[in-house]
């Protein structure tokens, strides 16, 4: 995680990520689950895990996801025009709202 979001997450093992509130683990189970175990499988470059993920998110309509995984995509080398590619093809899979909600978050992940 701490290399997909450079400077995001102080370094060293005892990083606690919980708020005490509901659902307090649930940072935590995706860090672990998520980026600890599919992010570091072979079999795939990590771009293109940040294309596949971008387009499984734009298809399901995730809101607060993809502006992280802007930042990732960006560090796994894909460019702002690639960026925007993504989104453009989704319009003919996912339909347009889906699309410019995710243009939004892009946006927004780029300071724009």
């Amino acid at each position: 995680m701490r290399e997909l979001l450079p400077g995001v997450f102080p370094e060293g093992d005892d990083i606690d990520l919980r708020d005490g509130r509901l659902g307090e683990e649930l940072v935590e189970i995706g860090v672990t689950s998520v980026f600890g175990a599919l992010w570091a499988r072979d079999g795939l470059s990590r771009r293109d895990r940040s294309l596949v993920t971008l387009g499984i998110l734009i298809a399901l309509g995730a809101e607060s996801e993809p502006a992280t995984h802007v930042r990732i995509a960006l560090t796994n080398g894909l460019t702002e025009d690639e960026l925007a590619e993504v989104i453009y093809h989704a319009t003919g899979y996912a339909g347009f709202p889906r699309a410019v909600a995710a243009r939004t978050a892009a946006r927004e992940a780029l300071g724009q």
